[in-house]
C-alpha cells in the first residue's frame, strides 16, 4: 500500500517531467507575442507603482520617498 506522501510525490515528479519540453526554434516565435508575457503592459505597471510608491510614502514608517500626494 503506497502512502499518501508517496502519492503526491509521484504525482510532483510525474507533473515535472510533463512540464519540461524542447521549443523549436521557428516555435519560439509564438512565445515571444505579446499575450504571452507574464506583465503585458509593463510601462503602465511601472506608473501605477510610481504613484502608489509616491502616496505610500506619507506615510509614516515607510521606506520610500517623496511627498504623498502622488505628484512626480
Amino acid at each position: 500500500m503506497i502512502h499518501s506522501a508517496s502519492k503526491i510525490f509521484i504525482c510532483a515528479l510525474i507533473a515535472m517531467l510533463t512540464a519540461c519540453t524542447h521549443v523549436a526554434p521557428w516555435e519560439r516565435g509564438h512565445l515571444a507575442k505579446p499575450q504571452m508575457a507574464t506583465e503585458p503592459y509593463p510601462a503602465q505597471r511601472a506608473l501605477m507603482e510610481h504613484i502608489y510608491s509616491s502616496r505610500e510614502a506619507g506615510a509614516v514608517g515607510s521606506a520610500s520617498q517623496g511627498g504623498g500626494c502622488g505628484c512626480y
